[in-house]
């Protein structure tokens, strides 16, 4: 491409040096024409001396008809009539000898000031030499040969000035396609992942019901048994494991409700003000009989003063209380879970500290993801959707506040939350 660029350059090179030959030759043949009117006959009786004759039919020379600013202004709109607008050039008109024997000296000249240098660089530069006779003026001998030569500096860079707009749409089309490879890339991906996260999730789900399920179905088939019907502290035993079972299930169809609200974003709020102090505790007591059958070591470090947030009691409680359940699915022997606030400046801090099994960077980085769960192993020992830390991240930040998590392998995990808190004045709620 480029080739037939400098090829089309030097094409039309020639035909600028070839046009304005023509208009230098048809002043030279009008010139002409007027030197040899001086050759007819005088009708007054006067003959000047022959010396006298040929020096007034002598023509004068281009280089003496036209000054530099005319000859530049000539070449100039041959090249602007060419497409070559804009285009620097070079050029010298000599007279006398041969081309080397002249093309160097000061006989007659008309040229540009870096003539001689833009003609010697031959690598760089195109050039055109074209001598101003005719057929007519070769056989007169009236005049010297005059010489016309164009130069073009830094051909190359012309060609590329040229091809700029053409060098700038491939660029443009070949972003375009690389940009349309990424993005179906990106899709596929993407699309692959979605699948793999709706596999697992199915599965979850189709053992998280199916587990309680079997549980109620073994229970009833149970309560059946005549031994079992007159016996009031057995029917009372397995009528409290259906509805514990039922009760996890409300739990988990809830969970999946909550998850489809905010993903339409549709979580409503009601705020008022509420104690974070005293949600925690609540929270804690909740979890009371759960962490005393695993043994597990609560301390809690709750700031004494002013604690009130303007929060939803029933969002905020499960925030809460899904922090306290992630600690206690992912713990060891052993459990300790350490809950601290404080206050800085407008804001309550909210650390939620274990020394469970800890995160990777890699989880730590997604696992505010919908539907990602960390993984455990083979066993299924953990059981969820992957929906819990989605939805306290989702509620945290319609509270206005922030949440981060630090984590390393084997040492722990700690949640640190960050809520505005309001304060009251003149009996009316205002956000500090």
């Amino acid at each position: 491409m480029v080739e037939n660029k400098e090829e089309e350059l030097n094409h039309k090179l020639n035909d600028v040096t070839t046009d304005v030959f023509r208009e230098l030759i048809e002043y030279k043949q009008t010139a002409l024409s007027g030197s040899q009117l001086l050759q007819s006959p005088q009708s007054f009786g006067f003959r000047p001396s022959e010396q006298f004759r040929r020096e007034l039919m002598r023509p004068l020379l281009i280089s003496q008809r036209f000054s530099y600013q005319e000859m530049s202004d000539i070449l100039r709109k041959a090249f602007n009539y060419r497409g070559l607008k804009d285009t620097k050039f070079e050029f010298c008109i000599f007279s006398g000898g041969g081309f080397s024997s002249s093309v160097f000296s000061n006989n007659n000249e008309l040229k540009s000031p870096n003539y001689f240098a833009a003609f010697t660089d031959t690598i760089h530069n195109l050039r055109t030499i074209l001598p101003l006779i005719t057929n007519t003026m070769e056989l007169n001998g009236a005049e010297p040969i005059e010489t016309l030569s164009i130069v073009v500096p830094d051909y190359e860079a012309v060609v590329m000035k040229q091809m700029r707009w053409m060098i700038f749409g491939v660029i443009f089309f070949t972003l375009i396609i690389v940009s349309a490879f990424y993005v179906t890339v990106r899709t596929l991906l993407m699309q692959k992942k979605l699948s793999e996260i709706k596999n697992d999730f199915i599965n979850n789900m189709t053992h998280e019901f199916k587990t309680p399920l079997a549980t109620i179905s073994l229970a009833v088939d149970a309560m059946r048994n005549e031994k079992v019907v007159y016996d009031r502290e057995k029917s009372a035993y397995f009528s409290g494991i259906i509805k514990e079972e039922n009760r996890r299930m409300n739990k988990q169809v809830e969970t999946i409700l909550q998850a489809a609200l905010i993903d339409r974003q549709e979580l409503q709020l009601k705020l008022q003000p509420l104690h974070i102090n005293d949600v925690i505790r609540r929270v804690m007591e909740n979890f009371k009989l759960q962490l005393e059958d695993i043994y597990a070591n609560v301390i809690l470090q709750l700031e004494d003063g002013y604690d009130i947030a303007q929060a939803d009691e029933v969002h905020f409680t499960n925030l809460i209380s899904n922090l306290i359940d992630n600690a206690i699915k992912y713990s060891r022997d052993k459990l300790t879970i350490r809950i601290q606030t404080y206050r800085t400046g407008k804001n309550m801090i909210i650390k939620i500290e274990d020394n469970g099994i800890g995160m990777t960077k890699e989880t730590q980085r997604r696992i505010f993801e919908k539907f990602f769960r960390a993984h455990t192993g083979n066993v299924h020992n953990v059981k969820g959707f992957g929906l819990g830390l989605s939805y306290v991240k989702s509620v945290v930040d319609a509270h206005g506040g922030r949440i981060k998590v630090d984590s390393s392998v084997g040492k722990g995990t700690t949640f640190t939350l960050e809520i505005p808190l309001v304060r009251q004045e003149k009996g009316l709620t205002i956000k500090v």
